[in-house]
């Protein structure tokens, strides 16, 4: 199953991008899925029909999802939720408040990516396209496999050791309710499930993100940055998508004013990312809504292309060995030296802080006992540097 994930600065269009997209690949005879899993979701308005929290055929080859997270806890985690409702009312939190404070951080980051699961496990669909929040939210979706194992491992742990005590303290504890076994299991599958997402997540073959932006300062330095980071997470940047580019023709002062700054940014774009591949899509004197206008937008963008191709299957993050010496190499554009800090963390990983982001990257089995020698930053990669012991 291909997936393609579109993410971008608010307001550089990629909703209309992912969009035009998936129009295209269901005109292909791609059975084509398109998700938004941005709370404010415009991806409706884009498409020119109603959309809801439930999976819906939109056009032949096409169905659309808006994520709604409410919905999701209801009807897939609704033990989970009721649990917590229950435990905040033992603490004398209102109905309500239990009910919203039930949805915890990150469950709507689960929810869709366990969608991502969902279809490729049952097969039903050729390509699914995911129009995602602005730059921080998505660097928050794509991460959460890598923190998600962490919290739900002290969560488990939490429950556990409560369910332990309540056993050996009969009477005590009892103005606090025990979680079911169907709440345990479904905490071991959240688990379970996220193992399998990141899997999903990380194969260049099948898993990649477009990057859409406009020749404007703002959103280039976000994009450089949201570049560096994904990278760090492992996740395979395939290409640019540079939207709303004013036409050569334009004609009147102004626009030649804007035509000159413009050039200036598209220069900007062409040598910062080289060597991605970058397409574009000009500027409409009307609204992208509707098939109609999305299938310009796409012809602008990928012509008689394909636009399921993977432009870049490299993946950012890698091991070589040589003369002994196992070099973990990562690729950390716009970034030097001075912005990295690395350390060792527990015996099977290391951290890395890069820029505001910070993680921990685990390694093989085989690397556990492995000495950290060093590391080195050489032509935008940060290589780590271990020697494993010998019996």
């Amino acid at each position: 199953m291909r997936t393609i994930i579109y993410n971008g600065k608010g307001g550089v269009g990629k909703t209309s991008v992912a969009a035009a997209t998936a129009l295209r690949c269901a005109k292909l005879g791609y059975r084509t899925m398109i998700m938004s899993v941005d709370t404010a979701h415009s991806l409706g308005d884009s498409l020119n029909v109603k959309l809801s929290a439930d999976i819906m055929n939109v056009g032949e080859n096409l169905d659309a999802l808006e994520m709604n997270i409410v919905h999701e806890m209801r009807t897939k985690w609704s033990s989970i939720k009721d649990y917590i409702s229950a435990f905040m009312l033992s603490q004398g939190v209102e109905d309500i408040s239990a009910e919203e404070m039930a949805i915890l951080p990150g469950m709507e980051m689960a929810a869709a990516l366990f969608y991502v699961l969902q279809f490729k496990d049952n097969g039903e669909y050729d390509v699914v396209i995911i129009d995602t929040p602005p730059t921080g939210e998505t660097l928050r979706l794509l991460s959460f496999p890598d923190v998600s194992n962490w919290y739900i491992e002290k969560l488990f742990g939490l429950i556990k050791r409560m369910v332990s005590i309540a056993r050996v303290t009969v009477g005590k504890m009892m103005d606090i309710p025990l979680p079911s076994k169907e709440v345990m299991d479904s905490i071991s599958d959240i688990k379970r499930n996220m193992e399998r997402v990141k899997e999903v997540l990380e194969d260049p073959e099948n898993t990649t993100i477009r990057l859409v932006l406009n020749p404007e300062r703002m959103p280039i330095s976000e994009t450089m940055r949201s570049y560096t980071y994904l990278c760090l997470y492992n996740k395979t940047v395939e290409c640019l998508i540079v939207n709303k580019v004013i036409p050569q023709d334009a004609d009147g002062n102004f626009m030649k004013r804007k035509l000159e700054e413009q050039e200036g940014y598209m220069k900007m774009i062409r040598e910062a990312f080289d060597p991605l591949k970058i397409m574009y899509a000009y500027q409409m004197q009307t609204e992208l809504l509707g098939p109609e206008k999305l299938d310009i937008m796409a012809d602008m963008i990928f012509g008689d292309s394909d636009p399921t191709e993977v432009y870049a299957k490299t993946s950012p993050m890698h091991f070589e060995t040589e003369d002994g010496i196992n070099k973990l190499y990562i690729r950390m554009p716009f970034l030097s030296k001075d912005d990295i800090n690395l350390f060792r963390g527990n015996n099977n990983s290391i951290v890395i802080e890069a820029g505001e982001q910070r993680r921990t990257v685990a390694l093989p089995l085989s690397m556990c006992d492995a000495e950290m020698l060093g590391a080195e930053f050489d032509d935008e990669n940060l290589i780590v540097k271990f020697k494993r012991q010998t019996e």
